[in-house]
């Protein structure tokens, strides 16, 4: 699996868990008849859209990604690719918090209402990253490649040889008086 993909389906799963966990404290407010707590959540939800469009807005690569880019190790051959392992591997603290906050929403719908809203930061937050990402792979003709780490290991990347884009430069005429 690409680190692209890697990137991609993480805020895509986060969007999702957040709008799954955000229709639960919805649905638990109105089978209590409590509109208050879906509105403190409904506006809480807002108040972490503007902090991850906030968090979110630089084009450039975070720093703790381009730590792991820079970490990288050079190879020739392609890591196993088995994506769904490679999603489970890396991303099992989101489905574990998207099921506990779910359960939590039989008890206390709260905190289910909390964890939409810092998963929604998240998902925001790690919009860009992709095309950071790629725009770093076509500069210097490579690809990164997830390699496969224990559960609680960092993650590690592999690169590999990739089809560099050559730009061509733009040139100044010079106009003639």
């Amino acid at each position: 699996m690409t680190f692209r993909q890697l990137l991609r389906s993480t805020v895509l799963l986060c969007t999702g868990s957040s709008s799954a966990l955000a229709l639960l404290v919805v649905l638990r407010g109105m089978a209590d008849a409590e509109a208050a707590g879906v509105a403190v959540s409904a506006t809480w939800w807002l108040i972490a859209s503007a902090i991850g469009i906030a968090v979110g807005r630089r084009d450039a690569v975070n720093p703790q990604i381009a730590r792991v880019l820079a970490d990288a190790r050079a190879a020739n051959q392609l890591p196993e690719h088995h994506p769904v392992r490679t999603l489970l591997n890396r991303l099992w603290p989101l489905l574990v918090a998207t099921v506990a906050s779910g359960l939590a929403a039989l008890v206390l719908p709260q905190v289910t209402g909390v964890a939409a809203g810092f998963l929604l930061i998240w998902a925001l937050a790690w919009r860009r990253q992709e095309s950071a990402v790629q725009a770093i792979e076509e500069r210097d003709g490579v690809e990164f490649h997830v390699e496969r780490t224990g559960l609680v290991e960092p993650l590690k990347l592999v690169r590999m040889p990739g089809l560099r884009r050559d730009r061509p430069e733009h040139k100044r005429q010079a106009s003639s008086v």
